[in-house]
Order: structure tokens, then sequence, then C-alpha cells
């Protein structure tokens, strides 16, 4: 395939102006001179510092190996190549500190992408930024560089981050540590906030704010998920009456529920006695739950789950297309909302097989006259096609990060004409 013209950097204006990349140390990976020159090209117009170049695998591990632990900051490499190839590559690179970051590029079947997407990258080694098809352009690579400066607590070491114990959640929620940051959902037709979505953070008192992924896991399956929701909760109530005492017109937040929540009887009596207390319309909320939730207690969830609607409540399908039977699940289930996962919307103007399962997701929705959301959107491109193909609304880094509660008037303010200006351009 051959390949186009960087994109000139002034389309690059959307990105953060800190720039986490800048002057550091990158090894391109890729056996043709042509492709490997043009991709360092790219770099230096992103003003990466060192620029180094391997042909294979193996020559990659013998240049980052010079620098030791996370001595090198990016490692953006190729699929198909001789000797060690791309896949590989990352299966090593899974198991050691010499990069803090990957991305994967190709221009082969973009199911191959997909397949090193779905590795398991949770170890803490390295960090899978995300993959793109061949030619790559400038500011595709740039979005996803951008995630590079998103990450909670950097590495300082080749370890597995520390499992808190039941003892120490436990303080966390009675000390209410775990906090609600919201990410703003957008209508893609006018611009308009129509929504929220609460995402938990634990603001840890020596380790700073602290991502789902330190602490979600370990609250799995535990009786400490009853308490930790019931806080995230009691504080989304909180801000929601905040906010229409500052004038704001009414807004919907949804808040994710887990299986075990989802199917017990006795929670849900408390969590609809707390919403009840607080004065905030059922209207107010959205539950979210996944496919996984509604499968693990199948009877139980959709009791509850009829339950709530009757009260008022929106239900959503979280991470759809991600289960065997999303689809039998969605259809039978009395949701008003379907969150379309990331996975099937980054990239989806340019993968051909990802855009497949978009326009099923919206095809269904519209079917059964329930609301689309389109989660993880970054690139205009994506946000354009999402406008052409008729989804409801989307939320993504493209649109707004997720903020602390005092944020949110002074970004509506801000933000307001840019979001109507992207409406313009779907």
């Amino acid at each position: 395939m051959p390949m186009s013209e960087p994109t000139s950097t002034a389309q690059l204006d959307h990105l953060p102006p800190a720039r986490p990349w800048t002057g550091q140390r990158v090894l391109v990976v890729e056996d043709s001179t042509v492709q490997r020159g043009y991709l360092a090209g790219l770099l230096r117009q992103l003003a990466f510092g060192e620029i180094l170049q391997a042909g294979d695998g193996n020559e990659a591990l013998q240049v980052l190996e010079r620098f030791g632990e996370f001595g090198t900051f990016l490692v953006l490499t190729d699929l198909e190549m001789p000797g060690m190839d791309g896949i590989e590559l990352t299966c090593q690179l899974r198991e050691r500190c010499l990069a803090r970051y990957l991305i994967v590029v190709s221009a082969r079947d973009p199911r191959l992408l997909e397949i090193v997407e779905g590795m398991n990258f949770d170890d803490g080694h390295i960090d899978l930024l995300g993959t793109l098809l061949k030619p790559v352009q400038l500011d595709a690579l740039g979005m996803l560089l951008a995630r590079a400066g998103s990450k909670a607590v950097p590495r300082t070491a080749c370890v597995q981050p520390e499992r808190p114990t039941a003892d120490v959640l436990k303080q966390a929620i009675e000390m209410k540590q775990f906090i609600p940051y919201f990410q703003p959902k957008i209508a893609i037709a006018n611009g308009h906030l129509r929504g929220l979505e609460a995402l938990a953070r634990w603001q840890h008192p020596q380790r700073g704010l602290l991502a789902p992924i330190h602490f979600i896991d370990a609250l799995e399956g535990t009786p400490l998920m009853a308490g930790f929701t019931l806080l995230i909760v009691q504080q989304v109530l909180e801000r929601l009456t905040e906010w229409r005492h500052a004038g704001l017109p009414p807004l919907t937040v949804s808040i994710n529920l887990s299986a075990e929540n989802l199917a017990e009887r006795s929670f849900i009596d408390r969590l609809t006695d707390l919403v009840e207390a607080s004065g905030v319309p059922t209207s107010a909320l959205v539950w979210e739950v996944t496919e996984t939730a509604v499968m693990r207690q199948l009877s139980q969830a959709l009791t509850n789950m009829g339950r709530l609607r009757l009260m008022g409540y929106g239900l959503a399908m979280d991470d759809f297309g991600i289960g065997y039977s999303s689809m039998q699940q969605f259809a039978r289930c009395p949701f008003t909302e379907l969150k379309i996962d990331r996975a099937f919307v980054n990239g989806a103007a340019q993968w051909p097989n990802r855009l497949g399962v978009l326009k099923s997701a919206l095809d269904l929705a519209r079917s059964l006259n329930v609301a689309t959301v389109a989660e993880g959107v970054e690139l205009m491109e994506d946000w354009q096609l999402l406008g052409k193909l008729g989804c409801d609304m989307a939320q993504g880094y493209l649109l707004a990060k997720p903020m602390p509660a005092q944020d949110l008037v002074g970004w509506i303010k801000h933000d307001r004409r840019r979001l109507k200006a992207l409406a313009e351009q779907t």
C-alpha cells in the first residue's frame, strides 16, 4: 500500500499541551527501510528525542537491553517481520521492563491487530497505547500517544502493583476515599451535554489518585462492593442536588452496578431507599450493567432490572459486543440505553471489521427504540462517522476526559462552543 503524506502538525492542536513524550527515546521496529524512515519522520515531527531503529524483534531486544529497565519511552513495531515477528516481540515486552509504552502497526488483516489488543497488558510491565493500520497518519499516532499522559501512577520498577487487602479497602470506604469523577456524554447531533458517567477514583493518602484498575478487581465478588457502590451513589446524588441548585439543566448520571449487587434484592432495596431519601428523581439515574453481570445470575438479575425500570430508572447495557450473547440479552432486558464498547468505536472509520460491528449495534438499538452511546471516541474521523450512522451520544477524550465534580460548570462554559463546532462537522 503506498504511503500518504503525513498530516500537518497544525492538525495536532487538539492534543494536550503537555506531551510527556517530548525529548524521549523511542525505538522503531520495522523490516522495511522505507517504512522505518517514514515512521521515524513522524516521530521527529512529534518532538521525540533519540529515535532508534531495528529490523526485527531480535534486534529490537538487543537495542532495548542496552538501556535497562524502562530505559525507552516507546516501542513502535510492525507485525510482519523476518526473524522475530511483532506478536512474539509484544509477548517478550509484556514479560520484561525494557520500555514503558507500545504501539503496534500493520498493513495486514485488521484482525491481527485485534489479537494484540486482546492480549493481557494488566501485569504492569508495559502499556499498549493502541494499534494502527498502515499507512500511519500523524494525527492518529498523536492521539494514541496522548494516552501516555493519562496514567495515574508511573512505573518505578518491574513489579506487579500491590493488590489492596480487604482491611485497607474497608478503611478506604469508611474514610470516603473513593470518589466519583464524571465523563460527559455528548449529543452528536448538536453538541449538547446529555448526561454524565460516574467513574470511581481512589484518593489514596500516599499514592495519590488511582484509577479503577488498582482496586476494582479486589472489590469484585466481596461484601465490600455493596458499601463501595453505595458510597459512590451517595456522592453522585449530592452532586446532582448541587448542580440543580447551581442552575444547570437536568442531567442524568450513569453508575455501574456489579453482578453481585444487581442480583441481590436487599441491595436494590438499600439503593432505592438512598435515592428516595435524597429527593433526586429516579429519571436522573441510569444503572449500567454488563452482559456478564446479567448472565452470572440471570433470573435474579432480570427480576431486579425489571424492578428498577418500573421505578423509573434508566438501564444501560455497558460494553456491548464483548460477550457471546450480547444481542440475546439486550433484546430480552428492559434497557433504555446501549453503550457500544470502545473496541468497536475507536478506529471504526479506518477498520472495516469494527465498522461492521458498530453498524449492527446501532441498527439493533434503533429497531428496539433504545438510545445509543459510543464509548472511546478519540478521533475526529470516528466522531464524524458516528454522526453519519445516526448514533445518539458519544463519550471519549475527543470530547472530554473524566473530571472532578467541581470542574463541570467551568468545563461547560469553556467547551460549549467547541462541542457545537464539532457537531456541525458531522
